[in-house]
């Protein structure tokens, strides 16, 4: 499994999103602004927890805005469920399509297949957290073997309260 070590640079990525545009981290990164990036990983608009969840976020976006935070969600799920999802919920952020599974594989994202211990939904990867500076250097990782656990958004406003408070 992909571990990553705090401050460590976390692994490019391009990927389609759900508005047929190519997301690419490493371009967000080279326009040189000051935006961390939230990068948050959900099961897909099936899981009501994860719509919750995404819902949360949504209405946050000024929060994030405020701390300059850049919100960016992915999924494996078809590009048409997600449509709908983005459409009904009225999201405001980029949600990414990882069709291949390749960012959930470079992140260590957990995932089911075949192989795991019990029924749950077929193939699909789990929650999973990514707080990176500007430049893309892992500031807070958190990574679900299951739907719960995971952390509320109102932990990861903390969570960004914190780090900025006693960044180095």
């Amino acid at each position: 499994m992909t571990t990553f070590k705090l401050n460590q640079d976390a692994p490019d990525f391009k990927l389609p999103t759900v508005a047929d545009e190519i997301f690419s981290f490493s371009d967000i990164l080279e326009e040189g602004g000051d935006e961390w990036n939230l990068i948050v990983y959900f099961r897909g608009s099936w899981c009501p927890a994860c719509m919750s969840e995404l819902d949360e976020f949504n209405e946050s976006m000024s929060y994030f805005e405020k701390q300059n935070v850049r919100l960016i969600t992915v999924t494996h799920e078809n590009k048409e469920d997600l449509e709908k999802m983005v459409e009904k919920h009225d999201f405001t952020f980029p949600v990414l399509l990882d069709d291949q599974l390749e960012f959930a594989s470079s992140y260590g994202v957990h995932y089911h297949d075949q192989q795991a211990p019990y029924e749950d939904h077929g193939t699909h990867a789990e929650p999973a957290y990514f707080l990176t500076d500007e430049k893309g250097k892992l500031l807070y990782q958190q990574r679900q073997t299951s739907p719960f656990g995971r952390p509320h958004p109102n932990e990861i406003r903390k969570i960004i309260q914190y780090i900025k408070k006693n960044l180095k």
